[in-house]
């Protein structure tokens, strides 16, 4: 559940990218939530903005300037979705993905 605290709510999207894809400017903080796994927030607000979790970072989607540009492409930990959250019409993953 250390997922759903960090972010406080019942859900959190956010899109996947490859490290070396992403450039982050400014001096975020850093939360190590578990082994592994960078939360990075902003150092000015405090809002979370991406995490690094090996070689993938995942930005979240309420930190993008534009709604509604990209699509999901899966879900994944359903195991931990609110009963009363219909689920997405896409590839469902108990867990985390396989890559």
């Amino acid at each position: 559940m250390t997922c759903r605290k960090a972010h406080a709510a019942a859900f959190n999207p956010f899109v996947v990218f490859k490290a070396e894809a992403v450039e982050v400017t400014g001096e975020p903080r850093s939360w190590f939530s578990s082994q592994g796994y960078d939360r990075q927030f902003c150092g000015e607000c405090g809002s979370r903005v991406i995490a690094r979790n090996g070689d993938e970072v995942e930005v979240s989607l309420g930190s993008l300037d534009e709604p509604g540009v990209l699509e999901p492409q899966y879900e994944s930990w359903i195991v931990r979705r609110e009963p009363w959250l219909r689920p997405l019409d896409k590839p469902q993953h108990d867990h985390e993905r396989q890559a």
